[in-house]
């Protein structure tokens, strides 16, 4: 059997990667950061999620879209607090553009400061969906040990932020803070790296005022109010 291989020589998600680039500078000119929130199942998004709310509650307007497999249970957590809309992919490992705009839509297309989105639990497929973020943020959550950058370079190197969560247990558990800030400043030098606990509020006014400083530094040099528009 003869084998021929054919170079095609383009992207094969150029067209995804240029809707996601409209819709960021959409976003953005709107007034709208966008966050997506990465890591693996269990490491905290939900309630590091719960804690910004409280923290900037009557301060700064925030939405959450919610990506799962199944059930709607971490959207439940987040309605008293915010706006949300729940994405089950059905079984699909990551999120795409298009149901994120479903889920906007589904929102209301809300006019807020910060839309996060949930992403679903996993550290290989989502690092190579551009959802039309501004900010791509990991997390890794004391209790999976320090060895996740190095085993899932892609991640932490196409992420402008690390958040290690669940401060609290760290004192219980075999993990070093300075080897997985180690491991993940060698293969992303540029990473702000960020210590969280959910549950005492350790380090959220610290994660809360890097995410305005980002806002500004992303948005309100574009922001068009809504006259000018």
């Amino acid at each position: 059997m003869n084998t021929r291989v054919l170079s095609v020589r383009r992207d094969i998600q150029a067209e995804q990667k240029a809707d996601a680039a409209a819709e960021r500078e959409r976003l953005g000119r709107r007034g709208t950061l966008v966050i997506n929130l990465l890591s693996s199942p269990g490491s905290g998004k939900t309630s590091l999620l719960e804690a910004t709310a409280r923290h900037w509650a009557g301060r700064r307007s925030m939405a959450v879209l919610v990506g799962d497999l199944e059930t709607d249970r971490d959207a439940q957590r987040l309605a008293p607090l915010v706006p949300v809309a729940q994405l089950t992919t059905g079984g699909a490992c990551h999120l795409e553009l298009p149901l994120v705009q479903r889920g906007l839509q589904a929102l209301g297309d809300p006019a807020v400061d910060f839309l996060f989105i949930e992403n679903v639990g996993n550290l290989v497929c989502p690092a190579s969906h551009d959802l039309a973020e501004h900010l791509r943020v990991v997390l890794i959550s004391t209790t999976e040990g320090d060895d996740k950058p190095g085993k899932y370079p892609k991640m932490f190197r196409t992420s402008q932020a690390m958040v290690v969560t669940k401060q609290d247990l760290q004192p219980h558990v075999p993990f070093s803070l300075e080897a997985v800030t180690e491991d993940a400043l060698k293969i992303q030098s540029a990473l702000n790296v960020l210590t969280t606990c959910a549950i005492d509020n350790t380090g959220i006014q610290e994660w809360c005022e890097f995410l305005e400083q980002q806002y500004q530094e992303k948005i309100e040099s574009i922001y068009e109010p809504a006259g000018n528009q």
